[in-house]
């Protein structure tokens, strides 16, 4: 294992010896008090200081005030998340501490998407496929999980992450009660001239049932850069559908079936085959349609009376087709004096690969049961579960083969409460793969079958103090087992990619630090991650030669702090290094790094009618690139009106100007320029 360079490890030391410095000398001595009724100041989000992994919880109300254009849009404020483009849903991917949507593929597996359930998103396609094909209005809430640790529920070879969303329910309008709610949500946005309508209808025939209906509407049109240059191929239109239905009964309601089903989908005339650029280019243009769907049903069973119980079985599905066609003379090598000299010529209609056509179909069933209890001084939570997941995908010729993968797996995750001080967590995860499909080699195809297994598992430790400070550490390995990608290639049939993660770091949070009444919560972590037996990334300068290993780490800060009078402010700093390794031991910066970035947020609150609030982004510039990536500070404003009382209530106004001075810039691994400056407007009005 590598040492953290100078400059980060230099960055580490500072960062978090001044964070721990600054809560030591303000931590005030113990004692017992009354406090009586206290009005808390609140931030925008809560720093997860209660618990050893990295979590990042971002609600519905973050969400609304954010006004985002795709799911990607957000989870980017958490720190070690960062977008591969982003303000499309086509051509955008989703990259945490390092891995996620990449150079050459629009997912490389280190990074698990779900959707109530549903495991989503396509395998090791070239740059079409997405995770992230859907709408930010479908959901209520997204939690985002980084690093190994918190992700042994969710599945193996989760090295980055895993993103974690939840669809909007019924009650979320009618409070719970008996009646009828709608919704009607409008938004524009000035780059692009986008609009979206979001039309929900929610319906309580009596306390047991629960139905909703979300129809939504998105459209955009080409938006520009700061300069003023149009952004190519950033033109969508996405309709977007959810359905979802709760029934609850049994003794005291404690079982219920939860059916849930979403559906986007969007045609594409005359755009780049590589969706992360703005050109055809060698590959050229196609018209696209690409259809993503999701259901899943979930029946509950949570006895008051029995703590050992609380049982959810999920079945779930998730679909996604993408169906194209090359568009005639949009290469650049569709010319008759044949510039780029193809053996035999430019092929009549365009590469095999470029028209063909993408099907990933993945079904799961999940039983997991959640259970507490004690054994003498220690109370357990302990999370276990069987899962059997068959992921289908249809043949593609020359662009990918087909097959299934059929998997089998089990886990169990204990969170143990020793005293009031300790918290151990350990977690296992054993999976069982096997796949089974053609070759895609031409006249020399063949039947392939192969299976592979795997355990994995890891281990945090978290102590708190009793002045509020905890430090906690954690170790976990995991496994990405062999994919149908691999079926092409006979050494990578029974080679699984390899991962451990160490982390170490601390939070302190506290009421009263620097007032009355105040709020402060800071959590730092630091990460160490090796990955070897490397599949899914080549060499530098070549197509076939897998790396050697990758080493990342890194240090993530989250903090926030607020007073009752309504200020609040948000912090959140990243901060990488990386390399990958050849077999022979040279090595070169990891290509999936991000650039160091800080995020900062200054707000405050009137009562619950306004709230305004003004968002700095900054990265560093980038210097481990031939040319750099310069860096960039941007400000967004955002104000939200929800009146009280009057012909008004139960009216949201929101106005939002992202990229306020229209600066000029791109993003560390962003193919495309960012947006330049664009208002966005958003009423919604609840009935």
């Amino acid at each position: 294992m590598s040492s953290i360079n100078t400059r980060v490890y230099l960055r580490i030391t500072t960062s978090v010896t001044a964070a721990l410095c600054l809560t030591i000398v303000n931590v005030k001595a113990e004692t017992e008090v009354d406090l009586g009724t206290l009005v808390l100041g609140e931030s925008k989000r809560e720093v997860q200081t209660d618990r050893a992994a990295a979590v990042t919880e971002i609600d519905q109300q973050e969400i609304d005030d954010r006004q985002p254009g795709t799911v990607a849009e957000i989870v980017d404020s958490a720190p070690g998340v960062n977008l591969v483009n982003g303000s499309t849903p086509q051509g955008s991917g989703i990259n945490i501490r390092g891995f996620g949507a990449n150079s050459t593929f629009g997912t490389d597996q280190k990074v698990a998407i779900i959707v109530d359930g549903a495991n989503v998103g396509a395998e090791e396609i070239y740059r079409i496929g997405t995770q992230l094909f859907t709408d930010p209005s479908l959901y209520r809430s997204v939690e985002v999980i980084r690093g190994t640790v918190g992700s042994f529920e969710f599945g193996s070879g989760i090295v980055g992450g895993a993103v974690i969303l939840e669809t909007k329910d019924a009650a979320d309008f009618t409070g719970g009660e008996p009646g009828f709610a709608a919704r009607q949500t409008l938004q524009f946005s000035s780059n692009g001239d986008g609009i979206t309508s979001s039309s929900i209808l929610a319906w309580q025939p009596d306390e047991n049932v629960e139905l909703l209906f979300n129809y939504t509407w998105r459209e955009q049109g080409n938006q520009t850069d700061g300069d003023g240059n149009e952004i190519g191929s950033s033109e969508f239109s996405l309709p977007s559908i959810l359905l979802k239905g709760r029934y609850a009964f049994g003794n005291d309601m404690d079982q219920s079936l939860t059916l849930s089903y979403t559906d986007s989908r969007t045609d594409e005339s005359d755009v780049p085959y590589d969706t992360f650029f703005v050109t055809g280019g060698v590959f050229g243009n196609v018209d696209r349609t690409v259809d993503s769907r999701t259901a899943s049903l979930t029946y509950n069973y949570n006895p008051a009376v029995n703590d050992m119980i609380d049982l959810d079985v999920i079945l779930s599905y998730a679909d996604q087709e993408i169906e194209q066609e090359y568009v005639p003379g949009s290469s650049t090598c569709d010319l008759p004096s044949n510039p780029c000299m193809f053996p035999g010529g430019f092929p009549t209609g365009g590469f095999a690969t470029v028209n063909a056509d993408h099907r990933y179909e993945t079904t799961k069933l999940a039983l997991k049961n959640t259970s507490l209890f004690e054994t003498g001084a220690i109370s357990h939570e302990l999370r276990m579960g069987l899962e059997f997941i068959n992921k289908d995908r249809r043949d593609a010729g020359s662009a990918a083969p087909g097959g299934t993968d059929d998997r089998i797996a089990i886990f169990a995750v204990n969170d143990m409460q020793i005293g009031r001080a300790w918290t151990v967590t350990p977690a296992l995860r054993y999976e069982r793969s096997q796949i089974e499909g053609q070759t895609t080699n031409g006249a020399a195809s063949e039947d392939v079958d192969f299976d592979n297994d795997a355990l994995m598992g890891g281990l945090s430790v978290r102590y708190a103090f009793e002045n509020n400070i905890a430090i906690f550490a954690s170790a976990a390995y995991t496994e990405s087992l062999p994919i149908i990608d691999d079926l092409n290639t006979a050494r990578f049939r029974t080679q699984s990619e390899k991962s451990r993660t160490y982390e170490i770091g601390a939070s302190y949070d506290a009421v009263g630090l620097f007032r009355d009444n105040d709020n402060f919560a800071i959590k730092a972590n630091i990460y160490n991650t090796e990955l070897w037996d490397v599949t899914s990334f080549t060499a530098p300068g070549s197509m076939t030669e897998p790396l050697d290993r990758i080493e990342t780490e890194g240090l993530e800060i989250e903090a926030n702090y607020a007073i009752e009078t309504g200020f609040y402010a948000d912090f959140n700093a990243n901060i990488t290094d990386g390399r990958g390794y050849e077999a022979d031991g040279s090595s070169s910066f990891w290509r999936g790094l991000p650039a160091d970035g800080v995020q900062f947020t200054l707000g405050r609150r009137f009562d619950d009618e306004l709230d305004l609030s003004w968002e700095v982004i900054a990265d560093r510039t980038f210097e481990d690139t031939a040319p750099d990536v310069p860096g960039f500070a941007v400000s967004n404003w955002r104000a939200t009106y929800r009146p009280q009382n009057g012909a008004l209530q139960g009216t949201e106004i929101r106005l939002g100007i992202e990229n306020v001075f229209d600066h000029d810039y791109s993003r560390r691994l962003s193919t495309r320029p960012a947006p330049g400056r664009n208002i966005k407007l958003t009423l919604a009005k609840t009935f």
